[in-house]
């Protein structure tokens, strides 16, 4: 008798016109059962624009776990085949179409980052960052942006991960959750505010955090005399009061 471990089917990897085409057929099939899909839509070459959808994606690649298995995710995702993904609180699922008619269930679930990295994180940003618009649209000095796509970082590592699909493949990290990461990046181009519901972090408590940091500090430095102000003797002088 054959052990189980030899008798691992061969399955033929669809073409791009394939996976388009099985694409279009379920949407239109969930659109009849009256379904809302949301899609992931690659517009042009690149997969993300921003700095918010870039940073995503090159902390994933960073890793040398996922190397194998991101460039045939890539190709996925740019086909057109994630047909449909929603991101909440610690948790995106999403359906991706495959060689079969019914597209694949992927979940993926990220561990709540530690209360106390992100206090650091915030009491660091205090004084530099001056807007939530400033934030979403990535205008984070230089020497900022470490604290975000660090190790210790905001982004998440590989243990903060985990990954479901209901395909056939026995890889933990398949061509379909690939394909889910990044769409993931691709959401966050349009819309910043997603990675901070991921992550669980309160983006208004984020913002306030920082603001009064900066305003505090503002203060304390208006109390701090300076060569360039004035005394009250030195301003009768100029004016000659």
């Amino acid at each position: 008798m054959s052990r189980y471990w030899d008798q691992v089917e061969s399955y033929a990897q669809p073409d791009v016109g394939t996976l388009k085409r099985r694409a279009s057929e379920t949407t239109k099939r969930e659109k009849k059962k009256g379904n809302v899909l949301s899609p992931v839509i690659i517009s042009g070459r690149q997969i993300t624009t921003t700095w918010w959808g870039k940073a995503w994606c090159e902390n994933l690649e960073q890793y040398a776990d996922f190397a194998s298995r991101l460039e045939r995710g890539k190709r996925y995702v740019r086909s057109g085949t994630v047909v449909d993904l929603k991101i909440a609180k610690g948790r995106v699922t999403a359906r991706v179409q495959g060689r079969r008619k019914t597209p694949y269930k992927v979940e993926i679930r990220i561990s709540p980052i530690d209360e106390e990295k992100c206090e650091r994180i915030m009491e660091a940003c205090g004084n530099r960052i001056s807007s939530l618009e400033n934030l979403m649209a990535g205008n984070i000095p230089e020497e900022l942006k470490s604290l975000f796509v660090g190790k210790e970082g905001l982004f998440p590592k590989p243990t903060e991960l985990s990954f479901m699909c209901s395909c056939p493949d026995w890889a933990i990290l398949c061509k379909h959750v690939a394909a889910v990461l990044y769409g993931i990046g691709n959401r966050f181009d349009d819309n910043p505010l997603l990675f901070f519901e991921l992550r669980g972090i309160d983006v208004d408590r984020f913002i306030s955090v920082t603001l009064e940091s900066r305003v505090e500090k503002m203060v304390r430095n208006a109390e701090q005399l300076t060569s360039r102000c004035l005394d009250g003797i030195d301003m009768m002088a100029v004016f000659g009061i």
